[in-house]
Parts: structure tokens; C-alpha cells; sequence
């Protein structure tokens, strides 16, 4: 279901809001696919923080991310207690609670017959570091200083 000045499919929009909560250090990321269960959106993604602070942060990054992107926010409720944050996206809707506030409403229990997904971040390899290991130099052999030759 596309929605009025949709840029990009709703799966990859999701996906990008995941992936904003995952740059600010979200806890628990959650998908859940909407679209068979409820006319309202195509797809929740739930995140959690583990301050109200963190909660600001992370929504903040999700908004300025989608931007970039070209999408719209609808409409941002929540923003000023931080306890959680709906930001609605159109076709996807972002919920970043505060972790107890999470465990209190529990939504993923809530629309536990939509099909729900965990967010994991590609994590990228490490970079190996290459040793440096200095060229071995030849030193120049010290010559040392000629003994004087003593008369006994």
C-alpha cells in the first residue's frame, strides 16, 4: 500500500528507519509486517532506548535520515516526554520507547499474529590492521677507537 508521496517501497523505507535506530545504538530492533493485519500502515519498527535522552537521539536520527531520503514525516507524537516516540512515515510507522515503557505496552505481544522480524546490522569485518614492521637497516659497524699501546 502506497501512500501519497512515497519515494521508496515501504519494506526499504522500514529498513532504513531500522537501520537510523541501529546507528544510535537501539536496543531490540523490531519489523513487524502491518499490511494483512491493519489498513493503518505497511510495516511497525520498534526500537528501545535505554534513556529518555537516547529515545530523542534515536528518533531524531530516524527523522533525519527518512529526509535525506525524500520521505515525509507525517506526523511525530511524543517527542516531548520521550518516554515514546511514534513517528509516522506513512506507509511505516516507528516506535521508540523507553525500554520499561516497551515491556509495559509490549506491542510485539500485541500484533503477535503479524509476521515480526529482528533487526541485525551487517556487521562489517574488522579491517585488518597491517603491522608496520621497519625494514631492517643495516648500521654501520662501529669502529672502535684504536687502543693506545702501552709500555710496560
Amino acid at each position: 500500500m502506497y501512500r501519497r508521496g512515497t519515494v521508496i517501497k515501504p519494506k526499504t523505507k522500514a529498513l532504513a528507519v531500522a537501520g537510523a535506530a541501529g546507528d544510535k545504538k537501539a536496543l531490540d530492533i523490531v519489523l513487524i509486517k502491518m499490511r494483512k493485519m491493519s489498513s493503518v500502515c505497511d510495516y511497525f519498527v520498534i526500537a528501545s532506548g535505554t534513556s529518555t535522552t537516547q529515545v530523542g537521539a534515536i528518533a531524531d536520527h530516524i527523522r533525519a535520515r527518512l529526509s535525506q531520503k525524500g520521505e515525509r514525516l507525517w506526523h511525530i507524537e511524543g517527542a516531548r516526554e520521550a518516554s515514546w516516540i511514534l513517528l509516522d512515515f506513512g506507509d511505516v510507522v516507528a516506535h521508540v520507547f523507553l525500554d520499561q515503557t516497551r515491556r509495559f505496552y509490549d506491542l510485539e505481544r500485541l500484533w503477535c499474529d503479524a509476521p515480526q522480524e529482528r533487526f541485525e546490522e551487517e556487521k562489517k569485518p574488522a579491517k585488518r590492521r597491517k603491522r608496520h614492521i621497519p625494514a631492517k637497516k643495516k648500521l654501520p659497524k662501529k669502529k672502535l677507537p684504536k687502543k693506545k699501546k702501552t709500555r710496560k
